[in-house]
């Protein structure tokens, strides 16, 4: 199964809990919370591309599984991860304290993100 796609956010849980716990500014929070989200994924082989674009902010991230790679948080900040891959459809990795796990389902992919007991749920479908 092959990650690759657009994918345009439907719903999300405890997204200003979540953002708060990483540390990004309350203003931020409140004007992130309401704003489109589209993540485009491209996938080859063990390599990955994920854009993701909400309202003016892009972040870009490239990573092979199993590598180490730089990844740029949802706080602006970079650092390693490695990423792995569960099955042929999960991807899991760490980065400063923030687990996360992708899962992608046919034309839905869901983000679940966890840190210091909160946790976050996006779910987006493919457009």
């Amino acid at each position: 199964m092959s990650f690759t796609g657009k994918y345009e956010l439907q719903s999300q849980e405890n997204f200003e809990p979540f953002m708060r716990a990483i540390g990004l500014p309350e203003d931020q929070i409140q004007k992130g919370k309401n704003l489109k989200s589209v993540s485009e994924i491209v996938q080859d082989g063990k390599k990955f591309t994920s854009t993701v674009t909400t309202g003016s902010k892009v972040i870009k991230n490239q990573f092979t599984i199993g590598e180490e790679s730089e990844i740029e948080l949802m706080t602006g900040e970079k650092v390693k991860a490695v990423v792995q891959m569960e099955g042929n459809n999960k991807l899991i990795g760490e980065a400063k304290g923030i687990k996360t796990i992708v899962e992608l389902n046919g034309d839905t992919i869901t983000y679940t993100m966890t840190v210091g007991g909160i946790t976050m749920k996006r779910v987006s479908k493919r457009i």
